[in-house]
Parts: C-alpha cells; structure tokens; sequence
C-alpha cells in the first residue's frame, strides 16, 4: 500500500512558499500579513494557532495573533474583524474556531472579507465554489485536491464517497471532485447501510470523527482512502479509518497523524499568498 505522506508534501509546499515570498516581499515592499484571531482558552485552539504562526514564521509571513478573552463581547470582537478588515498589511484573516460558547461563529466569519477570507468558510467563497469560480477555497478539502494530484491519483471518472458533510470538508471536497469530474457520493449519519456505499468508492473520504469507523471489510479492493479523522484515544490520535486493517485492501492512504493534517496549514500558506497577489495587482 501507498503512504501518502502530507507531512512530506506539506514541507515542500513551504519551502516553494518560502522562495516565493522572498520574490514577492523584494517586488512589493511587504510581506504577506496573516491575522489570526483566538477567543478563549480552548486548548486545542491554541496548539492549531501555535502550528500556524511557526509556518507564518518559517515561510516569511508577517503573523498577528489576536488573543482575546472569553468573555469579550460580540459587539467587540465583530469591531476587531472591522478593523482587520482595513488593515492593507493584513492579507488574510483567520478567525479560529470554535468560539466561546454565547459569541456568533457565523455572523463574524459573514463579516470577514471575502478576499480575505483564507479559511474560505464565507459564503460568496462558498458560493463561487458551487458555481466553479475563483475563490479562496477551504484549507482542508483543498489540501486534499493537493494531495491527490501531487501524487498523481487522478479522479476524472472515478466513484468517489465522502463520509461526512460538514461545511469544512464534505461539501466543499464534494464539490472540488465534481470539478475534476469525479462521480461524488456524500454519506452522513442518516445513510442506510453505509458499507454498501463505501464498498462501491474508487476514492473514500473518511471525515466524521469517529475512531477507526472504516473497516476493512467496507473497502473495495485497490480504492484510495483519505482519512481526515484526527481522534485522541487512549492509544493515541487515531483516525477515522482502521489503518492497520486497510493495509492489505487499499492501494493508496493517508496516515493519521501526517496525512492531511499538514496540508490544511499548508493550504492557508497558499491562500494567505493567493490572497496578498490578489491585493498587490489592485
């Protein structure tokens, strides 16, 4: 079975971003800006923002992080987003998730512009991804675009199922398949006997969040597995797929941790980039 490793990949996508921020920061006067704004005292928040302003610094980035208090009032935070907003050395803003309990998640991701909008969670982003326009697209099932082509798995006419359809990854993956004229199936927690959907994938797209959901017996024979899980258990981070059992069914699949993971940071680097051009040609 293939390893398709996206710690590997993720670090040559810095290193291509690194060389090319150092062009564009001589050419422009700056650096890209990335905002990152933290609410609260959710630890693994904190660990994911920490990730992100490592890959800000090592690829040349100018990194704010904006840690604010659990308690701050919505009204405030959405003037914080303002104010990012007419930022011109702020390139992208990341409004990390999930808020504090009482505070609007999508009211102020709604506020966030769009052409700063890297996460690609605001809804004209959304929006011009369903009608295949140029938007800034979500990390996660981006990454995962990436993956697949980098290592040359194609998807043109192939069945392709997705377990899980978040806003974050089902959909939107969904939808980048459909542009590469894969044929798309979406389960979700209301599917009739699961297994016979995934048991038909070319592609399967583990992302629910429930460990080691995706046995070996629900694999066709030679599919490629994208496992997007990352669940902490008693043995360590697990995914959605039973890894071990997959080994002798699978041609190809991502490792948890190391697969995906790296490549939803990587994949806010080249939105921050795309994000930046974007303003330096306006």
């Amino acid at each position: 079975m293939l390893i398709i490793d996206g710690k590997k990949t993720a670090t040559s996508i810095r290193q291509e971003i690194q060389c090319q921020v150092a062009v564009l920061a001589q050419r422009h006067g700056r650096a890209p800006g990335l905002a990152v704004v933290l609410v609260g005292d959710n630890p693994a928040s904190h660990v994911y923002v920490r990730n992100k302003e490592a890959a800000c610094r090592e690829v040349g980035f100018v990194s704010q992080v904006f840690r604010l208090p659990d308690d701050i009032p919505q009204e405030r935070l959405e003037t914080i987003i303002g104010e990012l907003n007419n930022d011109p050395a702020m390139d992208g803003i990341l409004l990390q998730l999930p808020l504090p309990q009482g505070l609007d998640s999508q009211k102020c991701l709604d506020l966030i512009r769009p052409d700063k909008d890297v996460d690609g969670f605001h809804p004209v982003n959304m929006g011009r991804l369903v009608l295949g326009l140029p938007c800034l697209r979500s990390c996660t099932p981006a990454g995962i675009m990436t993956l697949l082509q980098r290592y040359n798995i194609g998807v043109a006419g192939k069945k392709a199922v997705i377990i899980g359809r978040s806003n974050i990854v089902g959909k939107p993956l969904g939808l980048m398949l459909l542009q590469e004229n894969a044929t798309v199936s979406i389960c979700h927690s209301k599917t009739k006997d699961l297994g016979a959907e995934t048991r038909r994938a070319d592609l399967l797209v583990a992302a629910v969040g429930i460990p080691r959901l995706v046995t070996a017996d629900m694999v066709k024979p030679g599919a490629v597995v994208i496992d997007v899980g990352i669940n902490r258990t008693d043995v360590g981070l697990v995914g959605d797929c039973d890894f071990d059992g997959l080994r002798a069914v699978a041609s190809a699949m991502t490792p948890v941790p190391g697969g995906v993971g790296p490549m939803t940071i990587a994949q806010l680097l080249v939105n921050t980039v795309e994000a930046y051009v974007r303003h330096m040609a306006l």
